[in-house]
């Protein structure tokens, strides 16, 4: 896909195979459609690139419009995990897998166990862990299909959850960019906007309330804001995040929330989350430079729950496995830094790394 490609709503079948430039951003490398009558299951999984290993990456458990989003999205998705896991020096491949229903009508342990078999036919290239809509348990299930899961329950041989690690990530990438914007890690005071809090969301929240910031929270979704609000009393809970006056805007929903509106309206001086493919299009990060806001890839900042679910095939340790995770605020300045001495953005800089890593690989 090029990159303007990955920004489209609907994908084309026709862009997992073209490309311009193979050498900084391959095409997919295989495109899966999975399809149970007896369970309703519908699934795809996208194999973006396997150059520098089997390819990990979540599921998602999302209730698509259409199958062209649930397409598009995987595409996007899978694409990311290539450039997360290279820039976090890890020795995967990139891919992702959705599974098209609603989460809270649709999942059943016959589906996920279908589901796993499917992941099993495809012999080790693609490795399946938790993402929005599933669950350590519900890798439990999948897992009674095939050995190529991740991100089980620690009953079950797994490291759990992937949410705390991944907000762990996310708050050593903002602490990199706190320090090069403001010169200082010290958050006390600081304004930050998170947007959605589920699972990620959540932990974040505490890190940061933990750090002395002010935390503004917003969710579509009731049950979750009232949860987040019984559980942290010292928040504020808003509508919308993205107006509110901030000094750090969090996206930690679906991705598509950068837009140029508000890349050119924002208050926030820094732009750090979870959310994948958190710019609607490339030219946003143009937007952002112009006004001197610092932008944290996503595919950096969010890399903590890749990290954990690699640590389970590389049996580390807790404490190894968390050192790695707080290792990105290191990762992330170097990204930081190296935009700032070539004169581009981060955006540009990330790339350039994976690049690097891809290209010796090969």
């Amino acid at each position: 896909m090029t990159i303007a490609d990955a920004t489209n709503t609907a994908a084309d079948l026709t862009s997992v195979f073209s490309h311009p430039d193979m050498t900084i951003d391959p095409p997919h490398e295989q495109v899966v459609f999975c399809r149970d009558a007896a369970t309703g299951l519908r699934a795809i999984i996208a194999i973006h690139n396997t150059t520098l290993g089997p390819a990990l990456g979540g599921t998602r458990f999302y209730p698509y419009a259409a199958e062209a989003d649930a397409l598009g999205d995987v595409l996007r998705l899978s694409r990311g995990m290539t450039f997360k896991s290279a820039a976090a020096g890890l020795d995967l491949g990139g891919g992702k897998a959705v599974i098209i229903g609603d989460p809270a009508v649709d999942k059943t342990p016959e589906l996920l166990r279908a589901y796993g078999r499917f992941v099993d036919t495809l012999g080790g290239r693609y490795i399946t862990a938790g993402d929005v809509g599933t669950t350590s348990d519900d890798m439990d299930l999948i897992g009674e299909g095939t050995t190529y899961v991740a991100s089980k329950t620690v009953a079950n041989g797994g490291c759990g959850d992937t949410a705390p690690m991944t907000a762990l990530g996310v708050f050593s990438s903002l602490l990199a960019a706190a320090e090069r914007v403001w010169g200082s890690a010290d958050l006390t005071g600081r304004v930050v906007g998170v947007e959605g809090v589920g699972k990620v969301g959540t932990q974040l929240s505490e890190l940061l309330i933990a750090a002395g910031a002010t935390v503004l929270a917003a969710d579509p979704y009731a049950p979750a804001r009232e949860a987040f609000a019984a559980r942290f009393p010292q928040a504020t809970v808003v509508d919308d995040v993205r107006s509110a006056k901030l000094d750090v805007y969090a996206p930690c929903a679906m991705g598509g929330t950068v837009t140029d509106a508000l890349a050119g309206e924002t208050a926030a001086a820094i732009i750090c989350g979870a959310a994948n493919n958190q710019l609607v299009t490339p030219a946003v990060e143009q937007i952002l430079g112009s006004r001197g806001i610092t932008w944290v890839p996503d595919y950096i900042a969010n890399a903590g729950g890749v990290i954990q679910a690699f640590s389970e095939q590389q049996d580390w340790t807790f404490d190894q496995m968390k050192a790695k995770v707080e290792a990105l605020r290191e990762r992330a300045g170097h990204v930081l830094d190296t935009a700032s001495s070539k004169h581009i953005t981060s955006g540009d800089a990330a790339r350039l790394i994976v690049a690097e890593r891809l290209s010796s690989a090969r």
